[in-house]
């Protein structure tokens, strides 16, 4: 596919995916959101690539839909959008590489919720996060599924009911995202823990990011169930037998990716 409203660079190990529509403030277009499920299916098979990074061209990350595509349409074309708009969320988790949302200015309604489907977040010091539908008669009730597994119930519902917007410092408190850089620092502190990550073999990884997700919301007993059979079948792997025997040799490994 050729992009139009992303870009993709790919600097292994880090692969990084650019909202590229700054003028209608990267709203997530039908366009926009094709593109993103195409490069996330295309960066998943790459062996190159261990860590990927969303981020966005000019001052703001992600004002939600495209609000122009959500006039006087019919049950079927409003579903499609959101339909696909929950693919691409599903897919982030899907795709087996760690992803890091890269934020400045406001991620909003559907950029809120695509900031907080990814693994983790990186935020510029001015990054205003809101879930504002309310206002205009929408509520948020797609990016309340992400919302409220990333920072729980009361502080989730506040933010859907009043649309108000919640500072960075005030996000990285509730868990909405992990770190709070200076506006200049942000993607050289973003890239740095894309690297750290980029430490580990790619198949472990993926092993590890689909665990995570997969345990989660089960019982204590089942999650314990699952993660000591996804243990076992993780020590057979090439690169666990691998890790293991550098650290007995005070060595440091060197993945094979399998």
């Amino acid at each position: 596919m050729i992009y139009d409203e992303i870009l993709l660079t790919v600097r292994p190990p880090i692969a990084l995916i650019k909202l590229n529509n700054p003028k209608k403030i990267n709203a997530l277009s039908e366009k926009m959101i094709a593109e993103m499920i195409d490069v996330l299916t295309v960066v998943a098979v790459d062996q190159t690539v261990k860590v990927i990074i969303i981020r966005a061209a000019g001052k703001h990350f992600c004002a939600g839909h495209f609000l122009d595509e959500m006039v006087d349409k019919d049950a079927g074309e409003y579903k499609f959008i959101f339909d696909q708009c929950s693919r691409l969320m599903r897919k982030i988790h899907e795709t087996p590489q760690p992803v890091i949302a890269q934020v400045q200015g406001i991620a909003t309604a559907a950029g809120c919720q695509l900031v907080a489907w990814c693994d983790l977040a990186v935020a510029a010091e001015n990054a205003r996060f809101a879930t504002p539908g309310v206002k205009i008669g929408l509520f948020c009730t797609t990016p309340m599924v992400a919302l409220t597994r990333a920072i729980g119930r009361k502080a989730a519902m506040e933010m859907l009911l009043t649309g108000r917007y919640v500072s960075a410092e005030e996000a990285k408190v509730l868990g909405l995202i992990n770190r709070v850089t200076p506006l200049d620092k942000l993607a050289q502190e973003t890239e740095s823990i894309a690297l750290k990550i980029a430490e580990a073999s790619r198949y472990v990884l993926s092993i590890g990011k689909q665990a995570f997700y997969s345990q989660i919301d089960q019982t204590d007993e089942n999650a314990m169930h699952y993660a000591k059979n996804t243990m076992a079948f993780n020590s057979l792997a090439k690169d666990a037998q691998i890790g293991i025997k550098a650290f007995l040799n005070k060595e440091v490994p060197r993945w094979e990716n399998r």
